[in-house]
């Protein structure tokens, strides 16, 4: 595995602790895109292996995706890896992301401040949406955030994992740091969606051609918390979300 030697130690706990007292690090959604304030708009779409016409099966990708999504096991290991207490809720759950940029590495926080749980739309056009939205917190060295869904169209039965996010460069007072962000930023942020998106892809088909699910990794010096993504689950997989809120339709 990437890096996850960084965190296990205990102070990576302690930095995830110590997020609980930071605010989001930007004051109102931004109106729209705009060169004069820095802001971009980003969506991806990634088919996933379809099912049967309707409401989502018991055990099938849609279910099966929603659940790699809840664990943050999708994510780009070589880029980003995420610490968090998997025993509360995952609205207001606070990530410690471990993130490596073109060799250097940071640690930064962010929020689950919205959940999708809902059905739009109608006849052939309904689909059936679950998932989550993250906002930047202080010390990012980005503002905005990121949001991924598992949607399925219920005429067809096709099913695709979706990423939208609006965003932009937060304050940076290393000018080195500033430098390179300027210059690689977007570039990580999109190989980030593109990768993220493939992956899921992978592990969906593997668990649907019998491989054993993929989990979160307990960290050693606290059980309730785990490292995101983790490696292959001995046993079966926990059950799929439930699927109750409806915060974002």
């Amino acid at each position: 595995m990437i890096r996850e030697g960084r965190l296990r130690r205990a102070g990576a706990l302690s930095a995830l602790r110590a997020l609980r007292g930071l605010d989001v690090n930007y004051p109102e959604p931004p109106p729209g895109a705009a060169p004069a304030t820095g802001w971009h708009f980003d969506s991806y779409v990634q088919p996933l292996p379809p099912e049967s016409p309707g409401a989502p099966a018991a055990g099938g990708p849609w279910e099966t995706a929603c659940r790699l999504v809840r664990d943050y096991q999708f994510a780009d290991p070589y880029i980003l890896r995420g610490l968090y207490d998997a025993t509360g809720p995952l609205l207001g759950r606070d990530i410690l992301l471990d993130a490596r940029f073109y060799g250097l590495r940071f640690d930064f926080g962010v929020r689950i401040t919205s959940l999708t749980d809902t059905t739009r739309g109608t006849g052939e056009s309904a689909r059936r949406a679950w998932g989550w939205g993250y906002q930047t917190l202080q010390g990012h060295l980005e503002e905005g955030e990121l949001a991924y869904e598992v949607v399925k169209h219920l005429a067809t039965g096709d099913v695709d994992f979706v990423i939208t996010a609006h965003s932009r460069r937060a304050p940076i007072r290393n000018p080195l740091v500033r430098l390179g962000f300027v210059l690689f930023g977007r570039v990580t942020q999109r190989r980030f969606y593109r990768r993220s998106a493939r992956r899921l892809r992978r592990l969906l088909l593997d668990e649907l051609h019998g491989g054993s699910p993929s989990a979160p990794e307990p960290h050693p010096g606290d059980g309730r918390v785990v490292i995101a993504p983790g490696g292959r689950r001995r046993g079966p997989a926990p059950p799929p979300p439930s699927h109750t809120s409806h915060t974002r339709g």
